[in-house]
């Protein structure tokens, strides 16, 4: 799973499907498998910006898709959120598969994933907001110790 979330695509492939992508659109004939295709590459490149237009892309298939069109889709915009650092949404994607596929191997594993990593980052955002209340006590004491001793 983690080859999964770590993929990097080539700059060959995202800019040989984003011409087709292009080409098609423009031709109004853009296919579902040419736009989840681009998609794909998209949330696979290490540019944030790729990865926000390759959810976006995806979140407007999601609608349009069958049922197995659909758990590619949802399973794929959990990785770009992953990637994002968006786990609250990566993890609300997941839960839409699971919902809809208990047993899904490839989501349960992403579900721990992502778990770890909220989980992860909460601590550390505990230990930060913990670092500046304590700065703060700390500065409020000086700043009375100067006031008393000024008196």
């Amino acid at each position: 799973m983690e080859a999964v979330l770590d993929d990097l695509v080539a700059v060959d492939d995202l800019m040989r499907f984003e011409k087709k992508y292009l080409a098609e659109l423009s031709a109004g004939s853009l296919s579902k498998s040419t736009q989840f295709e681009y998609a794909w590459c998209l949330i696979r490149s290490k540019y944030t910006a790729d990865i926000q237009k390759g959810a976006l892309l995806l979140e407007d298939l999601l609608p349009k898709g069958n049922k197995d069109e659909q758990r590619d889709y949802l399973f794929y915009l959990a990785v770009a959120h992953h990637r994002l650092k968006e786990y609250e949404k990566a993890l609300k994607y997941v839960k839409t598969l699971l919902n809809n596929e208990p047993k899904n191997t490839q989501a349960l594993e992403l579900q721990k994933i992502i778990d770890k990593k909220m989980q992860k980052e909460g601590l550390v955002g505990m230990a930060i907001v913990g670092g500046v209340a304590l700065g703060v006590a700390g500065l409020a004491g000086l700043i009375g110790l100067a006031i008393s001793k000024s008196k």
